[in-house]
């Protein structure tokens, strides 16, 4: 099912921060920007915080508790083996396994995070809304219900900061 959006293309990246900046003023809820290159002025203007570091240190935490009770349970409780005269519950040994499999678990479970969170999966159709994002255009996006304002008054807001064209378009 497709949705109306306001899309907007700028030429110049001074002037997207602005229309960004202008919309975040009139609380018009931006909805997606598009640029030919990473921007990390974009992404500090549209005041958007990643909990990925959060997920990852949660993720990180209970991989080392679930990895150590692991490795505690099968060379101490279900298992345990002489290796002459030498502690069965020996931690040192644990070290080196419970970092690299850490890792390891950090990575992957943040792969699936950003994957899921990014609604990327195989098979998708990719919707661009301008082709010329991938050459050397700007693109700022507005869904319509969401926007709270009418295209006359987003389209002169977005001219006034020098947008090239403002136009409706289903996606």
């Amino acid at each position: 099912m497709s949705k109306p959006y306001f899309i907007s293309v700028f030429d110049d990246e001074q002037k997207l921060l602005a229309g960004i900046k202008a919309a975040k003023d009139k609380n018009v809820k931006i909805d997606e920007i598009y640029t030919p290159y990473p921007m990390h002025e974009v992404i500090e203007a549209m005041g958007k915080k990643s909990r990925f570091t959060f997920a990852a240190f949660v993720y990180g935490f209970l991989a080392v508790i679930s990895i150590l009770s692991f490795l505690y349970y099968t060379s101490v409780i279900d298992w345990p083996i002489n290796y002459g005269g030498k502690p069965t519950s020996a931690f040192p040994s644990f070290i080196i396994i419970t970092l690299v499999l850490t890792i390891a678990s950090i990575t992957i479970l943040s792969l699936f995070t950003f994957s899921i969170r990014a609604k990327i999966y195989p098979g998708k159709k990719y919707i661009m809304p301008d082709l010329r994002a991938t050459d050397d255009k700007f693109i700022m996006v507005f869904e319509e219900e969401n926007s709270g304002s009418k295209f006359e008054d987003l389209n002169k807001m977005l001219m006034d900061c020098g947008a090239e064209e403002v136009y409706k378009k289903e996606l």
